[in-house]
């Protein structure tokens, strides 16, 4: 295949490398945002904006779930993960800009997600065992 004006070099020589090289450096940048904002981020922080952003409506005051969100905590998914979802999410919930909800609150409110304890076993609550 000749190099054409439009696609100078060949797909099959550099392409793969020059993509698989992208998507690395792109993982790598969004880790280490997640790894800083993870080591500097407060639970304390994170449920005033929880709060503060109007998180609690659709997933309950602990990241519980409700009727219009799903459950956030205990064991919440990846910073990284509710990172590109909250910025780019075109469902039900509104995508929140770094305007409105920073990558700073994003993180402490992660941290405060990891915070909550998991519940109890049912098997431990005696008016649920006859």
């Amino acid at each position: 295949m000749k190099n054409s004006p439009c696609f100078p070099i060949r797909p099959t020589a550099r392409l793969p490398r020059v993509l698989s090289r992208l998507t690395a450096a792109a993982l790598f940048g969004v880790l280490a945002f997640a790894c800083v904002a993870a080591q500097a981020a407060s639970a304390e922080n994170g449920k005033a904006a929880f709060i503060r952003n109007g998180c609690w409506q659709c997933h309950g005051f602990v990241g519980q779930g409700g009727v219009t969100g799903p459950a956030l905590a205990p064991n919440p998914k990846p910073l990284s993960f509710i990172t590109v979802f909250v910025r780019n999410t075109n469902g039900a919930m509104p995508p929140y800009q770094k305007a409105i909800l920073s990558d700073a609150d994003l993180a402490d409110i992660f941290a405060y997600l990891q915070s909550i304890p998991k519940g109890k076993e049912y098997q431990s609550i005696p008016l649920l065992n006859p």
